[in-house]
């Protein structure tokens, strides 16, 4: 079997090999050889021939012996199967949505990774097209590495804070860092105001470390739910001060791109019932009046007090006009 196979063949097993030792850690020689559908001397020289291109695979001893893919000290040449590329790919142009200030490395690997693909799959990738959102406020990646190891290793941070991160200094215990809507925070608890926090990360200049600290309950559970929480003005619970519900004479795919982390179900064929939150009732009212659509208001009975109210005001208004 070795010797009739021609170059292709072997160069898409390797990439088979390679992407099976990456699901686990340990893998027997007759498992990979089964997998393959090859002899285990063939399995020997593929590892072989990846030894050779720079990828670090140990070889344990024993009946069957095994592999295993480890770290190595050098970055090897990297392998991707179609759909792998076509994925990293559309990650890097959308980079710039990430908030983090790395733009012209993206735009340069991306460069990379095109000029090399097969022509199949530009033609895929060049088909799936998207507006860049680029963040308003980019993170240096620096700032976001130093302020992620504080939080790996549960060390207090010292650091400047405000609009160009020259603001006074700043001592706090970070638990977490999270990226909501292009934007940064570090989660943490502020030492000099004995509260929990959150920080954007592109206000942020870190300084030296601190001392180990030992971690405290965040409120909301984890440091994701507290950051959407604070959003909404709550310190405790993420949720919506006021919430409504409204009957939409409009399909679930029409309303879907406004709903944000609201809830749509369809009831009809034209007619969908919808659940949102706001900072207000009249927030919510707002909400549903930018379908310009006639709508049925079905609770709660505060929400259908504050239309009648909300309509009393714009009747004044039309007759002051």
């Amino acid at each position: 079997m070795d010797h009739t196979e021609d170059m292709p063949t072997a160069s898409s097993r390797m990439l088979a090999l390679l992407s099976l030792l990456q699901t686990r850690r340990d893998w027997p020689g007759p498992a990979l050889a089964e997998r393959l559908d090859v002899t285990a001397r063939t399995v020997r020289r593929d590892v072989d021939r990846l030894r050779e291109l720079g990828y670090s695979i140990t070889a344990s001893r024993g009946p069957e012996g095994g592999y295993r893919l480890t770290a190595g000290s050098e970055l090897p040449p990297l392998l991707f199967d179609d759909e792998q590329a076509v994925a990293l790919a559309i990650a890097l142009r959308a980079a710039p949505s990430t908030g983090v200030e790395m733009e012209d490395a993206a735009a340069r690997a991306l460069l990379t990774v095109r000029q090399v693909m097969p022509s199949r799959l530009r033609h895929r990738l060049d088909g799936i097209r998207f507006a860049d959102t680029a963040a308003s406020s980019p993170v240096d990646p620096s700032v976001l590495e130093a302020v992620s190891i504080a939080v790996r290793d549960r060390r207090t941070l010292r650091f400047d804070y405000g609009e160009d991160g020259d603001g006074p200094p700043r001592r706090a215990e970070p638990h977490g860092v999270v990226a909501r809507r292009g934007r940064w925070y570090l989660v943490a608890w502020d030492l000099d105001r004995e509260a929990w926090r959150t920080f954007r990360l592109d206000r942020l200049r870190p300084r030296t470390g601190g001392v180990p600290f030992s971690p405290r309950p965040v409120p909301t559970g984890d440091p994701g739910s507290f950051v959407a929480a604070r959003a909404k003005g709550s310190d405790s619970e993420d949720t919506w001060p006021v919430r409504g519900e409204f009957l939409l004479p409009l399909t679930p795919a029409a309303i879907a791109p406004w709903i944000d982390d609201g809830e749509v179900e369809q009831i009809s064929a034209t007619q969908s019932r919808v659940r949102i939150g706001s900072w207000s009732w009249a927030g919510v009212l707002a909400w549903a009046l930018r379908f310009d659509v006639p709508f049925t208001i079905a609770g709660p009975p505060a929400l259908i007090e504050a239309a009648g109210s909300m309509a009393e005001r714009l009747t004044a208004a039309l007759r002051a006009s």
